[in-house]
């Protein structure tokens, strides 16, 4: 049987090294994205370089239906899911608490929290034994601000990656019994372009002497710790939160 992957948020960044990876490794990659229809495409381009499939799907994980639409045509088109890397999300500009709206806080947790959620229960849905599946791996893409708060910056970024640590330990617990395994891995200070659209397109550079390892990540760093999880090498691991953050 293939092995299926669906990376959300897998047009650039972490989640489109991600996506290569997992190709590397034997997977079939679906790319979910949001936008950039040029960008995904160029993601499973190089997947089907190295010989795999891939499909590039557009949609929000924060709205049901077309989280629901993401899966219904992986089913059709790559047959069942058996990996899930839930890496989409969102940052606001930099700001205190106190300068905060609600739309814009809203948003950062229907995309984190909501979107990782309604992901993870459409792939349960298709890897459960519960419901006919032979199992699978979750893997969620949190943040090391889960546990910094980022401070100054993106507090309600930080508050929704703490969910989704909250979220990936109940939910190992809640599927350990039906062949599904659940981790996060949360990255720190990476080389992404998240950094320039949150209107700080120098905060590696800036950041980089508080890093114990004095530099930031690059993506293919977190790509492959992903992997990793996904893997049969980490059988035994699951309900854990997996640092990769040079330290800090």
């Amino acid at each position: 049987m293939a092995r299926v992957a669906v990376v959300t948020g897998a047009g650039r960044g972490i989640g489109a090294a991600t996506a290569i990876a997992l190709a590397e490794a034997g997977w079939d990659v679906a790319v979910s994205y949001v936008a950039d229809a040029a960008a995904a495409g160029e993601v499973t381009a190089r997947v089907h370089a190295l010989g795999l499939r891939s499909i590039a799907i557009q949609g929000d994980v924060a709205s049901e239906g077309d989280v629901v639409a993401l899966f219904a045509r992986v089913d059709a088109e790559l047959g069942p899911v058996t990996a899930l890397v839930n890496n989409a999300g969102i940052v606001a500009q930099k700001g205190r608490v106190d300068e905060r709206q609600a739309a814009g806080m809203a948003r950062v947790f229907a995309v984190n929290v909501i979107g990782t959620m309604l992901c993870a229960r459409e792939a349960i849905l298709r890897m459960s034994t519960r419901h006919g599946g032979t199992g699978g791996v979750i893997v969620n893409v949190s943040s090391a601000a889960a546990r910094l708060g980022s401070p100054g910056e993106y507090v309600d970024y930080a508050a929704s990656k703490g969910a989704v640590d909250t979220f990936t330990i109940g939910l190992a617990k809640e599927v350990a019994d039906e062949r599904i395994r659940v981790n996060a891995v949360r990255p720190g200070i990476i080389e992404t372009d998240v950094h320039a659209r949150a209107g700080q397109p120098d905060r590696v550079a800036r950041l980089a002497s508080s890093i114990p390892m004095q530099r930031g990540g690059d993506p293919a760093e977190v790509a492959h710790a992903i992997t990793w999880l996904c893997s049969p090498d980490a059988s035994y691991v699951t309900g854990a939160l997996l640092d990769v953050a040079g330290g800090r």
